[in-house]
């Protein structure tokens, strides 16, 4: 029995490492394609905003609602089908023959990536004991990581020696290869909410609303339309949230953000990922277009910042086992602060060491701060709510990263319009850059309260016993 069990937490382990590596790696490889795919299909900043966005969007729109059936059906299930829709999908993108198809795809992948965002931490918390989860989510955020760090070194070689298509293909092979191994060996299920009905008409009403309050904020600046559909989405969410109150099996129990700890954390979480995602687009934009490196080049030095975070990652979550999550990632959201002011002050002539001393400040702040949230957030809810608790990490996590790629987006447009990037001067695009840093680093520096807000969950459970 006891054999069987560890089993089953090494097949966990490897299956949600290995997703959380790809979908990490596809996310931080297109980064450095950019440029080449907006040369490649004649694509303006704004269009070409919507390729990282789009694949964002369409994750935390379905985060939500997968998390509930993931607690209906079962959190392996919907795992596994997630990993089939991400490794075809990603696929399809490597054979795209315009920006309005590869865009399409993007959203299939992002539909995939939400099926593994709401299971693999879900699948994980269920599996390992609580003295267990510090390490294992620090194994996983590592992961994570390491998949970021491999995105910019080996994203950016094959982008400047097989071009773009290639950087979707490893994606695709051992998305494979890990679906058809949980299909075969992966044999535990974990349902929390077995026998409870799907809320089909609240799951509509917060898909939709997020997809358009998103577009409209995106598109604000471009489209006269956006500020309607912006509040248009504000409106569903209201519905939503108004429904969610009188259903009898919500697709969201709104009294879990009654705890601190869980509402604090998840705020925490938006706040980090919308002040910090779009620096790496930015910094890819400033080493390739201002000072003139190539993507491979550019990759390697972006490298610094994920391989500090896989260093860390996994002492982050150690440290959390034995000291309150609050006070680690707090610790951390400071230090990321600091790294984006750093940022603010970059030009054509600073050294390189500047640069890349920020890189290690950013990411031992995200290692610092990701780990113990993460850690906070799945011990302040029960068994049952382990998928939804996860999906809406996940969707903070998403939903910050589009919003932190729409601020960017609204700043270019303002900025320089909607031309080639590679044809804005020097000087107007590292004005822009320099507005979104000082914005971001506002935003860090008001997380950090968020962070503290919180409360000790340690502190908690000793009296609940």
């Amino acid at each position: 029995m006891e054999r069987e069990k560890e089993k089953i937490e090494r097949y966990s382990l490897a299956a949600s490492t290995t997703a959380s590596f790809l979908t990490a790696f596809m996310g931080s490889s297109i980064n450095l394609a950019v440029p080449t795919i907006g040369r490649v299909f004649n694509a303006g900043a704004l269009t070409m905003g919507w390729v990282v966005t789009s694949y964002i969007l369409a994750s935390a729109a379905f985060l939500v609602p997968i998390g509930r059936i993931s607690d209906i059906m079962g959190r392996r299930k919907i795992f596994s089908m997630g990993l089939f829709v991400f490794s075809v999908s990603s696929f399809l993108c490597s054979l795209s023959h315009s920006i309005g198809v590869f865009i399409f795809f993007r959203v299939l992948q992002g539909l995939g990536s939400a099926m593994i965002f709401a299971t693999s931490i879900a699948i994980l918390t269920s599996v390992f004991p609580p003295w267990k989860r510090g390490r294992v989510l620090g194994i996983n955020a590592a992961a994570v990581y390491l998949g970021l760090s491999a995105g910019p070194s080996l994203g950016g070689a094959l982008n400047h020696y097989f071009g773009w298509e290639s950087i979707f293909y490893i994606p695709a092979f051992m998305g494979s290869i890990t679906a058809a191994s949980t299909f075969l060996k992966f044999k535990g299920e974990w349902v929390g909410a077995k026998g409870e009905n799907f809320d089909l008409t609240g799951a509509i009403l917060y898909s939709a609303g997020l997809v358009l309050f998103m577009y409209g904020v995106t598109g604000i600046t471009s489209s006269p339309w956006a500020k309607y559909l912006m509040l248009l989405g504000l409106v569903n969410l209201g519905f939503f949230l108004k429904f969610e109150q009188r259903a009898d099996m919500p697709l969201f129990n709104l009294s879990l953000f009654k705890n601190p700890a869980f509402a604090f954390s998840n705020l925490a979480a938006l706040i980090n990922y919308s002040s910090t995602f779009a620096v790496g687009y930015l910094l890819s934009l400033y080493l390739q277009l201002v000072r003139g490196f190539s993507s491979q080049t550019a990759g390697l030095i972006l490298l610094f910042q994920p391989v500090v975070m896989v260093i860390f990652s996994p002492i982050a979550g150690n440290l959390s086992d034995d000291i309150e999550p609050r006070k680690v990632a707090s610790f951390g959201m400071a230090v990321t602060t600091l790294s984006i002011v750093l940022f603010y002050f970059i030009d054509k002539n600073t050294p390189l060491l500047m640069v890349e001393g920020g890189l290690v400040l950013l990411g031992l702040g995200l290692a610092l701060f990701s780990s113990p949230n993460t850690i906070a957030i799945m011990s302040s809810v029960e068994k049952k709510y382990y998928g939804i608790a996860s999906s809406t990490l996940s969707t903070m996590r998403l939903v910050g990263q589009s919003i932190s790629m729409g601020l960017v987006t609204l700043v270019m447009t303002h900025f320089v319009g909607n031309v080639e990037l590679s044809r804005v001067p020097h000087g107007m695009l590292l004005k822009s850059s320099k507005f979104c840093y000082l914005m971001f680093a506002f935003l860090c520096f008001v997380g950090i309260f968020a962070s503290l807000a919180r409360g000790d969950i340690y502190r908690e459970e000793e009296e609940d016993e």
